[in-house]
């Protein structure tokens, strides 16, 4: 009788969990992005929850939460009911960055999110206002020291690809440079067109659209291979830092304890939108590599960016300004 009692009550329990499952989502998904409208985290997350609203019937709705280098945001998506209507962006400064930069941040970014799966990599574009006199990544390095401590490097906040990249682009040339953070992607552009800033590691998407107006002058990419959307461009690598790489990232999380069947359902949907020619081709075309996969996959490449990341902000000394 002992045996039929656990043998009930573990089929009750695995009914319970795919009627969760099939009937989710029942309302719309709120999917918190924790940085300004029109940067390259929003751009994707809007790509791909359009998508996901058309493939689940209901609404995935972009929730932008600015503030502290995405903390803000992505404690919202911590402190949220773990039901699977709260999800978001989780970027490279909130989950792996931060944590060697801040003695303490508001959030576990080991314990307190449930990994869904891997969005995407893209590489970063050096850019330069029109101003100043370098047309080549080499020329660059031979001005910073010819005049060290005169240029200033922008970013969309400290601890970012675009921040770490720029102290890793110092460490490895042996140049002296400013960092001044702004609060979003587009004041920092907006400053960098004008003069008031002299160059800035951006992503491709975001930059793109200036490099190519000629509102600013592109220099290099920061991946080992060139990127799709600036095939004239090369690498940091090639144009004169030998090894130089730095690709941003970032993936869709939840809140941790989120129901297992509900993340394979996340999970299964969102593969399937990056496998979509709506969300797949349009990425692509504007310089991300889709990547997709299991929650484990996203969570071990997290892993190995915290490491990385620790070591070069040691390496480099940087810190928040």
């Amino acid at each position: 009788m002992r045996t039929v009692g656990l043998l009930l009550i573990f089929w009750s329990i695995s009914t319970a969990t795919f009627d969760v499952a099939a009937a989710y989502p029942e309302r719309p998904i709120r999917y918190i992005v924790p940085s300004a409208p029109g940067g390259s985290p929003d751009i994707t997350a809007r790509t791909l929850t359009a998508e996901l609203s058309r493939q689940m019937g209901q609404q995935v709705v972009v929730d932008n939460r600015v503030g502290a280098s995405g903390i803000i945001g992505t404690e919202l998506i911590a402190r949220a009911a773990p039901d699977g209507y709260t999800i978001g962006q989780g970027l490279t400064p909130a989950l792996a960055t931060m944590r060697s930069l801040l003695p303490k941040i508001p959030y576990d970014p080991d314990k307190d999110f449930q990994p869904v799966v891997q969005f995407y990599f893209t590489p970063n574009l050096l850019a330069v206002t029109l101003s100043l006199p370098v047309k080549s990544v080499r020329e660059l390095i031979d001005h910073a020291k010819k005049n060290p401590g005169a240029l200033l490097f922008a970013s969309s906040g400290s601890g970012s690809t675009f921040h770490l990249g720029g102290e890793l682009f110092k460490l490895m040339t042996g140049t002296q440079m400013v960092h001044v953070p702004f609060k979003a992607v587009q004041l920092a552009m907006t400053d960098l067109t004008a003069g008031r800033v002299h160059l800035m590691f951006n992503s491709v998407a975001s930059i793109e659209p200036h490099v190519k107006a000629g509102r600013l002058r592109g220099l290099a990419v920061t991946s080992v291979k060139r990127s799709v959307a600036f095939p004239e461009l090369p690498t940091v690598s090639e144009a004169g830092v030998p090894g130089f790489e730095v690709v941003a990232w970032a993936g869709v999380i939840a809140p941790a304890k989120t129901p297992k069947a509900i993340v394979t359902r996340l999970n299964a949907e969102i593969n399937k939108a990056l496998a979509s020619p709506a969300v797949g081709e349009k990425l692509t075309a504007l310089g991300y590599e889709l990547v997709g996969g299991t929650p484990e996959q996203f969570a071990e490449h997290v892993k190995k960016e915290v490491s990385k990341w620790a070591d070069v902000i040691k390496r480099s000394g940087a810190k928040l300004d």
